[in-house]
């Protein structure tokens, strides 16, 4: 599917402001939501028609929309804990302040490019993924504030994120926000807590510890997040058959919050224990 048959409001407002003279742009973007790779996919397509010397259209092969295809452009960079990192940065799970202190020095020399600095994460296998306070901590995006909120002139920053409350907020204040939403169809299947903690609404408070060390062993066989979309599928289902139940709905949002802290690497431990104290009364 085309990125426009996706996202046709997206990739036409952009398209609109980047083929109106002058051209005006947001000088900080935030892309949030799941799809992260079609979050890339529009980063770098603005930064296509920004550096664009052809005729602007999909096809364009002119140099610079050959290169930014093949993430080979040398002013639209990928900025993650392992991308575009300074030879004597030696830290490996965090955007840096070096990597930070880079871009400052670099956006002060002037280029005949739009520089776009695509801001987001990576798994163990190369996946874009989002930011988050953990890979991007509060001492690196406060040395950036003053160069996102005063740019220096063809210069753009994207960055990546699952929540817009992923980010600072200092950053969030500072951009525009786009969601961008995924296609992909969620599974409803929740047999992975199956007898764990299907009926978890008659377990007793006193039982917390004991439900939560079997939903702990659960992610020895699964990713925490599969158990917890378990969970959520199987409340979910609750919710259908009972659906003036406020409960439910309550311990869906406490379940998120769950996912949200693991994905910002908290103890899966910690994190399973206070989220069953909540859920079960």
């Amino acid at each position: 599917m085309l990125l426009s048959d996706k996202y046709p409001f997206l990739t036409n407002y952009f398209s609109q402001m980047l083929n109106t003279e002058p051209v005006r742009v947001p000088q900080s973007i935030i892309f949030w939501g799941s799809d992260f790779e079609s979050q890339f996919i529009l980063s770098r397509e603005i930064a296509r028609l920004l550096n664009c010397t052809g005729d602007k259209s999909d096809e364009c092969t002119c140099l610079n929309c050959n290169w930014i295809r093949d993430n080979a452009h040398p002013a639209v960079q990928i900025i993650s804990r392992v991308d575009n990192k300074p030879s004597d940065d030696e830290s490996k799970t965090v955007i840096s302040i070096k990597q930070a202190n880079e871009i400052k020095n670099s956006i002060m020399t002037s280029s005949d490019f739009y520089r776009v600095f695509i801001f987001c994460d990576r798994d163990d296998d190369g996946n874009i993924c989002g930011l988050n306070q953990q890979n991007f901590q509060e001492e690196t995006a406060n040395a950036l504030l003053k160069v996102i909120e005063e740019p220096s002139a063809r210069v753009m920053f994207v960055f990546l994120a699952r929540y817009k409350e992923d980010l600072l907020q200092t950053i969030v204040s500072r951009s525009q926000c786009f969601y961008v939403p995924s296609f992909e169809r969620p599974s409803k299947d929740y047999s992975i807590i199956d007898g764990v903690f299907t009926e978890y609404y008659n377990f007793k408070r006193k039982d917390a510890f004991n439900i939560a060390e079997g939903v702990v062993a659960l992610t020895k066989e699964h990713t925490p997040i599969e158990v917890l979309s378990g969970i959520q599928n199987y409340m979910v289902q609750l919710l259908k058959i009972n659906h003036t139940n406020t409960r439910f709905i309550k311990d869906i949002e406490t379940v998120e919050t769950a996912k949200r802290q693991i994905m910002l690497n908290m103890s899966v431990q910690n994190v399973i224990e206070n989220m069953c104290l909540d859920i079960i009364h």
